[in-house]
């Protein structure tokens, strides 16, 4: 499930960009307990699967130089997973056009349906990152605007997902948020959770699952922003 560029201004610590529509502020709550939004983020991509991915094909693609990176440290024709895959476009498409393999997963029954009439030679699975487990490992793992829309305790189980997936020397992408919080936005009347856990946690949750952190990044704008996680499996 891929934001459309959007991440929260107070939370995410993110510089004020153009980044196209959708523009919303959000609601910052610190540490404080929302058990009641994330889980409708599901029913929420699925009811505004069109209009995402719509905006998200339209919108400036200002996080690409990230995409780039990524795709830049695997091998050629590496397979990857791309948990949160959203409609395929732009990222899982840029990846398609470098000649990489590409097994996306998505909770948004019609957006792996965009997936799949897009791009038909990749794999596409309508299944939630929380519980997947394909038996199988990748040369890299991407979790990119989708990661930072699970619970803190959820992010922390990920943790040796990415882990049972990723092959020796395989990468590992995802953003998320400056601090550990919780905070909402909205997207056409609905709110749209997000949440971070502290740096520090992020950097132990690595290396306790196998990863050597690659490269953290904090908001450069000669990159689109946002707060990256770059790491590289034992």
């Amino acid at each position: 499930m891929q934001l459309l560029h959007q991440e929260l201004d107070v939370l995410f610590d993110t510089p004020t960009i153009n980044k196209g529509p959708p523009r919303w502020r959000p609601s910052y709550c610190g540490p404080c307990i929302m058990s009641n939004i994330p889980d409708p983020i599901i029913a929420h991509y699925e009811r505004h699967a069109f209009a995402w991915d719509a905006d998200r094909r339209v919108a400036s693609w200002n996080d690409k130089r990230w995409i780039y990176r990524f795709v830049d440290l695997l091998p050629p024709a590496a397979a990857v997973l791309d948990l949160g895959c959203g409609g395929g476009e732009p990222v899982a498409h840029n990846m398609v056009t470098r000649g990489l393999q590409i097994t996306g997963v998505d909770t948004a029954p019609t957006l792996i349906s965009l997936c799949r009439k897009r791009m038909p030679n990749q794999q596409w699975m309508h299944a939630d990152m929380r519980s997947v487990s394909l038996g199988r490992r990748f040369n890299g793992v991407l979790a990119w605007d989708s990661f930072f829309h699970l619970k803190p305790h959820d992010q922390r189980a990920m943790f040796p997902i990415f882990a049972a997936h990723a092959v020796a020397g395989g990468v590992l992408m995802f953003n998320a948020g400056l601090s550990y919080g919780e905070a909402t936005g909205s997207y056409r009347g609905d709110p749209v959770y997000h949440a971070s856990l502290d740096a520090s946690e992020y950097a132990n949750l690595l290396n306790e699952t196998g990863f050597d952190l690659v490269e953290h990044s904090i908001n450069d704008p000669s990159k689109g922003g946002r707060i990256v996680w770059i790491a590289r499996r034992r």
